[in-house]
């Protein structure tokens, strides 16, 4: 198979593809990759490799310790800095129960600090330590906390309840407080912000001494050091301290260059950090549904509660209906409280697990158990990811090939030089046994023993697993501006594997801007969707009563008679709209009639509803759902005269009117409501929470159809992922046809006669086949309508066993245990809830399926990167090993010297990791298939280019080196010292060439055209230019610093043309065919059968 037609750098593995290439793929990829069954075997994973870990998402910490054990380490606080700590929730739970026990001596220690250090004045304003002076308000700060955190109910009594409490607060339970700018800062001032200290990160300092800490590169230190002494003592300080001198200050160069590329990254993952962290959430300020981040809620604010939402502050209920609370977080107790006016006080950082309800927050910042605990453990932005465990075990392979190569240069040139084979510069023998001195001997065996160190430290790539987290770290700021945060660094990456998307249709597929455009009411379709006209004054009064109470969402009223503000969820904003245009007043329907228990939208069931108390006697029960399940419960209709009327004979009508609104791509919504007798409603609260509210014998109001459009460019955003192999699966809640209509305009299914069973299926008949048969069918699925978060959870585990690689879209609470079974969790950031954000490793800040898309082309970017950057670097360490070890054992002495090699590392390491590390994604690589799990590192296309590479360089290293002389016209020289110097530099100008104009052939490996897409980074054409500046500076000025001397103009320019025809070269290399079968099998294949023998 030709570089031209293998399908770019990767061959598809068993985690990749399978026979079906569905939704049209398999015309649009190479034959060759479609049915890869055929090496399965060759690939699968070995139990006995400590580096083979495919998904590192749930993995346990045996298999953790176990790879950092098995790893070649030089610099471990290095290695290890962006890994797991595993005692981390050891760690977290013993401060918590420290916190727990001690908060108040915790607070005063921590104010106590913060005063001791000045900082008091401007963290009043800014931070999270209140004043002592609690301004206007009459409640002291201190009672307050105290009452909150010890949930003292006879303290908030003393206050006169939660209505007390907000009087004194200056605070209205309904409309919370003013939205004034100055009364926010009054109350921050009073009572603090809600935020808390956080722990300082590691200064540019810490990161020098742990660039210091690599045993290499002290060993270095300790030879220069030594090589210094005895310079000086033997030739003075004006020569003497060239050698020892030279070598210092490259590994001091080292350090640095380390230590600056290190603290950059740790910065770019502080702030992503910090945009994690910053929660977005509606409070109440003068009566107005408003949107703030959680740093800005103030001690009063009024704050509504949703499931799947986080407890911003602590506080106390207002009101609630079933209202559930995980205080796990807190606790470590993990039990769901039930919240109520006998146990009201929340507490800030756990999660609202079911109900609804309002809250007023007493407690803000580190007045809060929760401020307390994050501001005494610090953020672990630390995890492995797949590609750098398995990169730690391709350095250590490297690693022992190097320090085995190493070890064997030192033996010979220690041989070569106490048997008086090792001549000097000018050909003068080095050890005369007898003559040579002492001083001598030591001198010439610590620049050996430096010579074999430093080619340790060339050999072993420290930098080469680190590069996974720099082009992470990249990857992950610029996918920011594609509307990703990625919460978890490995689901960057495993995007790039993903074979298989299953994606929400609300929001993600389709804008999220719904409008009721057709209406039956009445028993008939109205003309004008939102014209009541035709309907009888009791059945609007009806509806509007059902969507005022039976809704989350809000309708605001400016004081100035401004445009009228709704808010809530899309779904209940397009309904509300509707009503308000029918008459619907909203503030005066709430305040006439109250609700005395509310089932809330359940997406197992598909409805929710409420029951409303008018004056002291009327009970109605208001339910609104899937228009088909409420239909389900109805046993009559309310008709244009506000007639009751039996429904059987008009049922037929409503079914043909809900499936063709949801052939026009509608959601069916239907309203309607029952009465109930007093008598038969619980009076004590504790009865009335555990109420079922009755759902049938219902009358049915309304049925609406709400437009939702699809998204623009969604189409051509799943073509690019089924051309790239990647199958789009749309699972929906909503009615069978209307997820038909949808995935047919989104091009999901390309045509009608697609739209048979399994291919789109209802998530009640999946979830009730068998294990087996949901794995048969699960491959042939393309869209779940009807389904519950329990069907998409049954799904995503059902595709994984038949070796997909998953990602899944999730925004509720309930979404939780499939984004968390999922390969790669995707929640989205408008419409998410807290709790699947947190069980997802990347938010869709959009909610738009183009930026998942984006997501996988920057997953399969870090990969190709990653290779890219091997590709580079292995060249190097070939040709480096191979020249040094020949000129070693053949003459005794090596063309690069430690500086040079010094050198030829940095740009190797760190340089060449910065260039390559940060190519942005193309659309090449969406020509491609998925990145297979178990697929080699090094593919065959990259054995063939970098052997290639590899071998011309050291062709012409080892030409100039046995015959430089002659070949460069250097052997009539009189002075040949001089001679043997230029030489020797024009070998190591000659290689530095190589590797400059080989980093452009690393960018392309299985592209003819090396410089597409050049200019597009800046990064990568700045690092060329700067090392080519530098050596230039390095040859001419440095000589006897780095060994070389000023070359002529001739030299540059044969220096040059090496290097140049690197590019040729590797264009005629890539017309070389590769076989399909990875290197890797046939290398473990014998190590396997070993095994296998040992264990028979």
């Amino acid at each position: 198979m030709s570089a031209s037609s293998s399908n770019g750098l990767l061959l598809t593995s068993m985690s990749g593809r399978h026979d079906n290439m569905e939704a049209g793929g398999s015309s649009k990829l190479p034959e060759d990759v479609q049915h890869p069954s055929d090496h399965h075997e060759q690939l699968e994973h070995d139990p006995d490799d400590p580096f083979d870990l495919d998904n590192t998402k749930n993995a346990s910490a045996q298999s953790l310790r176990r790879w950092r054990q098995a790893a070649l380490v030089l610099n471990a606080s290095r290695r290890f800095r962006y890994t797991l700590d595993l005692n981390k929730e050891e760690h977290y739970e013993s401060r918590r129960r420290m916190i727990r026990a001690h908060a108040q001596v915790i607070r005063a220690a921590l104010l106590f600090k913060l005063a001791g250090e000045q900082q008091i004045g401007a963290i009043a304003s800014s931070s999270s330590t209140p004043s002592a002076s609690t301004g206007n308000f009459d409640i002291d700060l201190e009672k307050l906390v105290s009452m909150t955190r010890n949930q003292n109910m006879s303290s908030l009594q003393q206050h006169g309840g939660v209505k007390g409490v907000a009087e004194k607060l200056k605070s209205n339970l309904e409309q919370g407080i003013e939205e004034d700018e100055k009364e926010v800062i009054d109350r921050k001032n009073a009572f603090g912000s809600n935020t808390y200290p956080k722990k300082k990160g590691k200064s540019f300092y810490m990161f020098l001494w742990e660039a210091w800490q690599d045993l290499t590169l002290i060993i270095l230190i300790i030879a220069a050091v030594t090589s210094l002494a005895l310079g000086i003592k033997t030739e003075g300080l004006k020569e003497g301290w060239l050698d020892g001198g030279s070598i210092a200050f490259a590994v001091l160069l080292v350090i640095i260059v380390t230590a600056v590329s290190d603290y950059r990254q740790s910065l770019q993952f502080q702030n992503l950090n910090d945009e994690k962290r910053n929660i977005q959430l509606e409070v109440m300020r003068g009566g107005r549904t408003v949107k703030i981040s959680i740093y800005d809620v103030v001690v009063g604010d009024v704050i509504p509660l949703r499931i799947g939402d986080q407890v911003p502050a602590d506080g106390v209920l207002i009101s609630g209906h079933s209202l559930a609370i995980d205080e796990s977080s807190m606790t470590g107790e993990s039990k769901i409280v039930n919240k109520d006016q006998k146990s009201p006080f929340l507490m800030s950082g756990c999660k609202v697990a079911d109900g609804v309800g309002s809250m007023l927050v007493t407690g803000v910042g580190i007045n809060t158990e929760w401020g307390l605990l994050m501001a005494s453990i610090s953020e672990d932005t630390g995890e492995e990811t797949p590609l750098q465990v398995r990169l730690n075990g391709l350095a250590t392979f490297i690693g022992i090939v190097g320090l085995t190569v190493a070890l064997v240069v030192l033996v010979a040139l220690l041989v070569r030089y106490f048997t008086g084979t090792t001549q000097d510069s000018s050909g003068a023998t080095q050890f005369v046994k007898g003559t040579t001195s002492i001083s001598d001997i030591v001198d010439d065996c610590v620049k050996i023993f430096t010579i074999a160190v430093t080619i340790v430290v060339v050999a072993v790539p420290e930098g080469l697993p680190l590069a996974v987290t720099l082009t992470l770290a990249y990857s992950m700021r610029k996918m920011m501006a594609d509307k990703a945060l990625v919460r978890r660094l490995s689901a960057c990456e495993t995007m790039g594997s993903a074979t298989t998307i299953c994606s929400d249709k609300t929001g993600t597929l389709t804008l999220n801007q719904m409008t009721v455009v057709e209406t039956y009411a009445g028993g008939s379709k109205m003309d004008v969707a939102d014209n009541p006209s035709g309907l009888h004054p009791k059945l609007v009064a009806l509806i509007s009563e059902g969507v005022a109470q039976n809704t989350t969402g809000n309708v605001f009223h400016p004081k100035d008679g401004g445009e009228v503000e709704i808010s809530g969820s899309p779904t209940e904003k397009a309904i509300l709209s509707w009503a308000y245009k029918l008459g619907m007043k909203f503030d005066t329907i709430r305040s006439e009639s109250a609700i005395i228990h509310a089932f809330p939208f359940n997406s197992e069931k598909k409805r929710g509803g409420v029951a409303v108390l008018r004056g002291d006697s009327e009970v109605f029960i208001h339910w609104k759902g899937a228009a088909e399940i409420v239909l389900g419960c109805c046993t009559q209709y309310m008709d244009s005269n506000g007639t009751l009327q039996p429904i059987d004979s008009q049922k037929e009508f409503f079914r043909l009117a809900i499936d063709a609104m949801a052939k026009n791509s509608l959601r069916c919504v239907a309203i309607a409501c029952r009465t109930q007798e007093l008598n038969k409603v619980p009076k004590e609260q504790e009865d009335l929470d555990k109420w079922s509210l009755p759902e049938d014998e219902l009358t049915l109001l309304a049925i609406v159809g709400i437009k939702d459009p699809c998204r623009p460019g969604v189409r051509e955003a799943v073509r690019i992922c089924t051309s790239a192999g990647v199958k789009v699966r749309m699972v929906t809640g909503d009615n069978l046809q209307t997820a038909k209509a949808i995935a047919l305009e989104c091009g999901i299914l390309a045509s009608d006669t697609e739209a048979v069973e399994p291919t789109i299926i209802e998530g009640k008949v999946f979830r009730e086949l068998s294990e087996k048969e949901r794995e048969q069918v699960a491959k042939r699925i393309t869209v779940m309508g009807r389904s519950s978060p329990n069907d998409k959870l049954l799904l995503v585990q059902a595709l994984r066993k038949n070796g997909d690689v998953v990602a899944v879209t999730g925004d509720g609470t309930n979404d939780a245990p499939a984004l968390h079974e999922a390969d790669i969790g995707l929640s989205m950031g408008i419409s998410g809830t807290e709790v699947a954000k947190e069980s997802s490793d990347i938010i869709i800040l959009d909610d738009n399926f183009a930026s998942v898309v984006k997501v996988v082309r920057w997953g399969r970017s870090v990969y190709a990167n990653i290779q890219k950057f091997i590709q580079f670097q292995l060249t190097v360490n070939v040709a480096a090993l191979i020249i040094n070890v020949v000129a070693a054992m053949s003459s005794g002495d090596v063309p690069l010297k430690a500086v040079q090699l010094l050198w030829v590392n940095l740009i190797m390491d760190t340089l060449g990791a910065l260039a390559l590390a940060t190519e942005p994604p193309t659309d090449h690589l969406m020509h491609r298939t998925p990145v297979g799990r178990r697929e080699p590192l090094i593919t065959n296309i990259m054995w063939r280019n970098l052997l290639v590479q590899s071998f011309y360089q050291v062709a012409v290293l080892l030409v100039l080196n046995f015959a430089g002389l002659s070949v460069l016209g250097l052997s009539q020289d009189s002075n040949h010292a001089h001679a043997v110097e230029v030489k020797n530099t024009m070998i190591f100008n000659a290689f530095v060439m190589c590797q400059i104009f080989n980093e452009f052939n690393a960018r392309k490996p299985d592209e003819m055209n090396v410089f597409s897409g050049v200019s597009k980074n800046p990064l990568f054409v700045a690092i060329v230019g700067v090392t080519f500046v530098l050596q230039i500076i390095i040859v001419t000025f440095l000589g006897e610093f780095a060994h070389t001397v000023a070359l002529s103009w001739q030299l540059w320019l044969a220096s040059i043309v090496i290097g140049l025809v690197s590019w040729p070269l590797a264009v005629v290399g890539k017309l070389i065919p590769v076989p399909r079968t990875p290197m890797s099998v046939y290398f473990k294949k014998p190590f396997r059968k070993y095994r296998a023998s040992r264990s028979a």
